[in-house]
């Protein structure tokens, strides 16, 4: 709702603008904008709204915000036909989209929170998946065995504790108590989650360090102004900045604003803190708006002494033909061009003779946000899932470790069910366990035929099918419910995590992606649509998969 109504009243600030997008288009480029963000999302709306100007509409968009992703999503979709050509087409413009993710910091920056978000999450939901399913078919055993010898209590009374502490910890315990009763190999499943807990410090640090950035008004401020979408946010916020970064995105508003003296105060404090090619170059855009040419171009050959950038040749070609030196202008045109003729050609594409597009800025890089994004440093939180540090947590998961690896050494003679009619036996009911973990009568019903009556026998064998067939029957209801929970329900814990962690992780993370990045305009909405595919096929092969083991008797 809060959506929908900022944008109802973007819709009506910017009403003049769409009515003269042309004046609009030149004005946002005076003042230095590229990247019109908001008034690309109002012409994505018009595009969807009257589909017979789809078209132009939306050319008109990837003009206004040519680092936009979802522009080119948008095209991609109104392009695609069902013919060889449509499809082509459609795919590269969302090649374009993906590329743009490279030019977008907030797009790549929310893209991988909620790549991380999804990951740790679908980790969490996969183990409570197994604990629950195990729990279903191994409870009766922990009741047995609590039965048999009430030592077998304590570890109930550890689960109490490590409740208190966290619920990490308290799932942590039931899958340790259910790990006693696992394979050898499925026993990797508990070690992960433990290995997991005892880096979770770290984790909650990144999940802390995502939020944190994502709701940083400085950093937005910063990203607005380098990439070229809004002054006022530096204007407003980065006047008392002292870092590096800070102080050269405000120095860079400042002369966007034609704030020269203050631009180029901001600028020469820069260079005497820490000499830089890049605030040369911003310095000599200073002087241009000063009309101090010959300063300018002295910046400029200063940016080049420290590292040759296209953008110092290509304004020093602009300078030298103001003052009519049209030989030193070709020549450092020339220059540019070999330095990155990609980068000219963005310059000449929005040249004019106002000052933000006479002479090239330079930015803040897409890597160095990044870079500045991982130097943040905020608050850390446990989100209340900890009582304490995350230190309290790893330190416990390290003690569990240790404990599960011991006990699993120790308790060899754990309760078991009779692999075929499912009975419950331990050492202290059952003192000589048959070949195979089957109880004595089963035994008695395969081996020892002339020990058993015929009718006592036969009697056996259909309890037996009967219970197969019921247990065929569950795994066939729980392939469809959740890919993995067969496995796991038949003891093959390990495989089941494997398809379970997979399969939910791309159908959490179109849910994380919306929610981290709903307060930033930006939708994934191509990417969450690849992963819910991407989940479907895992679902779909699930369960062929599966009822092909559970048809042959693999499972």
């Amino acid at each position: 709702m809060k959506k929908i109504a900022s944008l109802a009243m973007l819709c009506f600030i910017l009403l003049q603008g769409l009515a003269h997008a042309d004046e609009f288009f030149e004005a946002q480029l005076n003042s230095g904008i590229r990247n019109s963000d908001v008034y690309s999302y109002l012409l994505l709306q018009e595009a969807g709204a009257d589909k017979g100007k789809a078209g132009d509409v939306l050319n008109i968009a990837a003009q206004f915000s040519p680092d936009l992703p979802a522009v080119y999503f948008e095209i991609a979709r109104a392009k695609l036909t069902f013919s060889f050509e449509g499809i082509l087409t459609s795919v590269d413009y969302l090649v374009y989209g993906i590329d743009a993710y490279a030019r977008n910091f907030w797009w790549s920056f929310t893209l991988a929170g909620g790549a991380f978000f999804g990951l740790v999450l679908s980790f969490i939901l996969a183990a409570a998946a197994v604990a629950i399913i195990r729990l279903v078919n191994d409870l009766p055993l922990i009741s047995h065995e609590t039965g048999e010898s009430k030592k077998n209590l304590m570890p109930l009374i550890v689960l109490f504790v490590l409740a208190l502490i966290s619920p990490f910890l308290l799932l942590a315990g039931i899958l340790i108590l259910l790990g006693l009763y696992m394979t050898r190999m499925d026993k990797a499943v508990v070690y992960l989650y433990l290995l997991v807990l005892l880096f979770s410090p770290l984790l909650f640090r990144t999940a802390s360090y995502f939020l944190d950035v994502s709701s940083s008004g400085t950093m937005k401020a910063i990203v607005a102004v380098n990439e070229s979408r809004d002054n006022t946010p530096a204007l407003t916020s980065l006047g008392t900045a002292d870092e590096p970064a800070g102080l050269f995105s405000f120095a860079l508003a400042l002369k966007r604003a034609g704030r020269f003296d203050d631009a180029l105060a901001a600028y020469s404090k820069l260079v005497a803190v820490r000499p830089d090619a890049r605030t040369y170059v911003n310095l000599g855009n200073a002087y241009v708006g000063m009309n101090r040419l010959d300063d300018a171009l002295k910046s400029y050959l200063s940016a080049v002494d420290h590292r040759p950038l296209a953008s110092a040749y290509y304004n020093a070609s602009q300078i030298s033909r103001e003052i009519f030196d049209f030989e030193k202008g070709d020549e450092y045109f020339r220059k540019a061009l070999e330095v990155d003729r990609y980068a000219v050609s963005r310059y000449r594409a929005i040249a004019g003779r106002n000052l933000n597009r006479l002479v090239a800025d330079e930015t803040v890089s897409f890597s160095d946000l990044w870079h500045l994004a991982k130097a943040y440093k905020g608050g850390v939180t446990t989100f209340g899932t900890v009582a304490g540090s995350g230190w309290v947590l790893s330190g416990a998961s390290l003690l569990l470790m240790v404990g599960f690896y011991f006990l699993t050494i120790h308790a060899r003679n754990k309760a078991y069910r009779c692999r075929r009619c499912n009975s419950i036996f331990c050492p202290r009911c059952e003192k000589h366990i048959m070949w195979g973990q089957m109880c004595p009568q089963c035994f008695r019903s395969l081996i020892k035929l002339d020990e058993s009556d015929v009718k006592e026998r036969v009697a056996t064998l259909l309890s037996i099918y009967e219970h197969q067939k019921r247990r065929k029957a569950i795994m066939k209801v729980l392939c469809f419910l959740l890919p993995g929970a067969s496995q796991v329900f038949g003891g093959r814990v390990l495989y089941g995590f494997l398809f379970l962690w997979p399969f939910l992780f791309f159908m959490v993370f179109p849910i994380v992606n919306g929610l981290f990045a709903g307060g930033l305009m930006i939708s994934h909405k191509v990417l969450n649509g690849a992963s819910f595919i991407i989940a479907v096929l895992l679902y779909i092969f699930s369960v062929a998969f599966t009822r092909q083991r559970i048809s042959k008797g693999w499972l």
